[in-house]
């Protein structure tokens, strides 16, 4: 499979996750908070695994949002911005989480926008999913948390954001950990046609792009990313408990715009924000990687596991890891390699 061929592959998985995180949550806004922990006690339904690092949602102002995230291990430990994809959510990073804070780390897992307890300030802020927005969002959190530099890591739409983070703003970023490794969007790129079996796998994005797969994905948004979690993963033999928990986040009032804008910006079918106009620009660029990184492929990644393809793109420290018998989901289906790679970056 070449290069092109997985990156519009991860192209469409990176965007589907972004379904899951906001379903039980409403329309409640939190645009009156600076920060707050959101709990059972305060009216609002908090789906949690059982370890307690979820089982409060905290909020804080940043950027254009009121950002929820979950939070595990010491406030002084060393920070860590773990970011999920799409169609999944924090709950990819419950297996994950536990075992950094053991060793020290504090472990930031915020809900993307359009996802669980996430919500715009404005009601008239664009719902935009493009790439540049979601890294500025994050970035946001980070100076509203008051961390100036961090380990990132993510998978899908997160490892999209964490590679933006290490491109353009080094200084905040400590060390990278990305799942299928450089999948950094080039809109041009994007339009070039692909061998019609890997056009095949990219079905969902051209259904996103019409008015019908609009009201398919807000009709049966579950049934529509349990699918994507199967097909994305088809080793993975996950439970109802475990697909619910997270498709609690996808109630969120502004999912399907994000979600839908994200995979047809990617087609040029959407335009993006003027704001971000020059950001895109050097992200077309495809700019080098100058932290220490590792990348991590599974078989999600086919022909490009062996990460050659982009290897030339990390020009820091670097390693790049193959996991063998794994979906996509890599921190949900193989906590311990992914949690250890963050630790191993970390001493790079």
């Amino acid at each position: 499979m070449s290069e092109a061929i997985n990156n519009d592959r991860r192209r469409f998985f990176g965007t589907a996750i972004m379904t899951l995180a906001a379903a039980r949550f409403g329309a409640t806004r939190f645009s009156d908070m600076s920060i707050s922990t959101m709990t059972p006690e305060s009216g609002i339904a908090v789906a949690a695994p059982t370890g307690s690092s979820f089982d409060s949602i905290k909020q804080i102002d940043a950027g254009v949002l009121n950002v929820g995230y979950a939070e595990a291990g010491p406030a002084d430990g060393p920070p860590v911005v773990l970011l999920h994809g799409w169609p999944y959510d924090i709950h990819a990073f419950e297996e994950v989480a536990p075992i950094l804070a053991a060793k020290g780390y504090r472990v930031i897992m915020p809900y993307l926008r359009g996802y669980g307890t996430t919500r715009f300030l404005s009601d008239g802020t664009i719902r935009n999913g493009e790439q540049a927005a979601i890294a500025v969002d994050t970035i946001a959190l980070m100076d509203a948390l008051k961390i100036q530099k961090a380990i990132v890591g993510g998978f899908d739409w997160g490892s999209r954001t964490a590679g933006i983070m290490a491109a353009l703003w080094p200084e905040r970023i400590k060390g990278l950990v990305a799942v299928s490794g450089y999948i950094i969007t080039n809109l041009q790129a994007n339009m070039q046609p692909l061998p019609p079996r890997a056009e095949l796998g990219w079905w969902y994005q051209y259904y996103f792009a019409t008015e019908r797969g609009i009201l398919g994905y807000t009709k049966n948004t579950n049934e529509f990313n349990k699918l994507i979690w199967q097909l994305a993963s088809p080793k993975w033999k996950f439970d109802d408990a475990t697909f619910e928990r997270t498709a609690a986040s996808f109630s969120n009032p502004d999912h399907v715009k994000i979600v839908i804008h994200n995979y047809r910006w990617r087609l040029s079918f959407a335009e993006g924000e003027a704001k971000y106009s020059d950001l895109e620009q050097k992200i077309f660029a495809g700019p080098s990687i100058t932290v220490p990184s590792i990348t991590i492929s599974s078989d999600f990644d086919g022909a490009a596991a062996d990460g050659k393809a982009y290897a030339s793109k990390f020009i820091g420290k670097y390693d790049h890891r193959i996991l063998n018998g794994i979906g996509h989901n890599v921190p949900q289906e193989d906590p311990q390699a992914f949690a250890k790679a963050i630790v191993d970056v970390d001493g790079y």
